[in-house]
């Protein structure tokens, strides 16, 4: 991936459509982008620094009311891909493309799930 990894994350937080979810959700959401816990708490500590998110007692709030566009934002692809959040098999993609970079391949049951629509 190319594009800078705290970037991605915090345009990610920026864009989802929970109002709050646990540390453990946005953490299972960043583990999209990178599984490193000192650059998840970078985007964490980013993403707050820069008013996008609130963290209290274990809760993280969203403050942006920023969503993922799925008609504009999702784009979907036929290949061979393994899904970034479940390891599954895929014969379509969606990517989700931020200012930032693109974000994928996901499943279309993950995209819902990364993005806050499930």
């Amino acid at each position: 991936m190319d594009s800078d990894p705290v970037e991605l994350g915090v345009t990610l937080l920026a864009h989802l459509e929970d109002e709050s979810l646990s540390v453990a959700e946005a953490i299972d959401r960043l583990e999209t982008i990178t599984t490193d816990p000192h650059l998840t708490r970078e985007i964490l500590d980013t993403a707050e620094l820069r008013g996008i998110i609130e963290r209290e007692e274990g809760l993280i709030r969203t403050r942006s009311g920023s969503f993922v566009r799925f008609e504009s934002q999702v784009v979907s692809r036929e290949g061979d891909f393994e899904c970034r959040r479940c390891g599954s098999s895929l014969s379509t993609g969606y990517f989700i493309r931020f200012e930032a970079g693109e974000l994928g391949p996901f499943g279309s049951s993950c995209i819902r799930k990364v993005t806050g629509r499930e």
